[in-house]
């Protein structure tokens, strides 16, 4: 596994994904030596926050592990190599997590509740089990939650989603080939608008202008003209940089390098 180059004092990362489709997240790695090196693909846990998670090592760019880096008094950090009992508790939690998404989606059928759930995820302490799903307005779930509260012994937490995130949870692919922008590099979501398209002169065929998740693609902003009509810059911001294009770095349509903007430092 690759590592942050430079002295010994210098901090070491290591990249950790937590499902198959999720982006890597950037992780320091203790001062200790991992002996035998960790290798991508191996369980490893970790601390985020107040709380442990349960990953697997992912390959490590070290110019971008540096920018991506964990920042902040409680930074994030490889624990330690995952234990046997790690990986069966992991396994367990899998089952419960299949069983929790069924039982869930029988009892929203049975109360004919207006949401669809997404995904089912048990915290690696076992202490709660967390509902994602979608839906067009609230929703009155109170029964719900006591109902499978009762039925897992354990705190129930119902998140509600947008469109754009539950596409970033399962994955997939774009209209140009690739993997979803949310899903691999993508940060946050940023405004888009059907101006966006317009000033670009593209078609204003919806199908051509939705994404996986049926709102408006991200990557309309990458190659949207700045004030001085110029393209492929990658910047966030349009009025903050000379090379502004209107967001997308790190894109295939021209992202800002390696080193990040020049003018307004945008990684």
């Amino acid at each position: 596994m690759e590592n942050q180059p430079g002295p010994d004092t210098a901090p070491r990362y290591l990249s950790v994904k937590f499902d198959p489709v999720g982006r890597a997240r950037t992780f320091l790695l203790p001062e200790v030596d991992f002996n035998p090196a960790l290798v991508p693909g191996e369980p490893v846990v970790v601390q985020i926050g107040d709380r442990k998670a349960y990953g697997a090592a992912a390959p490590t760019i070290s110019a971008i592990a540096t920018r991506t880096a964990p920042t902040g008094d409680r930074p994030m950090a490889v624990v330690r190599r995952a234990s046997r009992d790690d990986v069966l508790r992991r396994l367990r939690h899998e089952q419960r997590e299949r069983e929790a998404k069924r039982i869930g989606l029988l009892k929203i059928r049975e109360r004919g509740l207006p949401m669809k759930l997404v995904s089912v995820e048990q915290l690696f302490d076992g202490s709660k089990l967390v509902f994602s799903f979608t839906a067009e307005g609230r929703v009155d779930f109170r029964q719900l939650v006591r109902e499978l509260a009762s039925e897992f012994r354990v705190r129930i937490e119902m998140k509600q989603i947008g469109s754009r995130d539950e596409a970033k949870l399962l994955g997939g692919y774009g209209t140009c080939g690739r993997p979803l922008c949310c899903t691999t590099w993508l940060q946050s979501f940023e405004p888009i608008s059907i101006k966006m398209a317009k000033r670009q002169h593209l078609s204003l065929n919806p199908s051509r202008l939705s994404g996986a998740c049926g709102r408006l693609k991200c990557c309309l902003r990458y190659e949207l003209p700045n004030a001085k009509g110029e393209q492929h810059a990658g910047c966030a911001h349009e009025s903050s940089c000379e090379r502004s294009a209107g967001g997308g770095c790190g894109g295939e349509s021209g992202g800002c390098s390696d080193g990040g903007c020049g003018s307004c430092g945008s990684h």
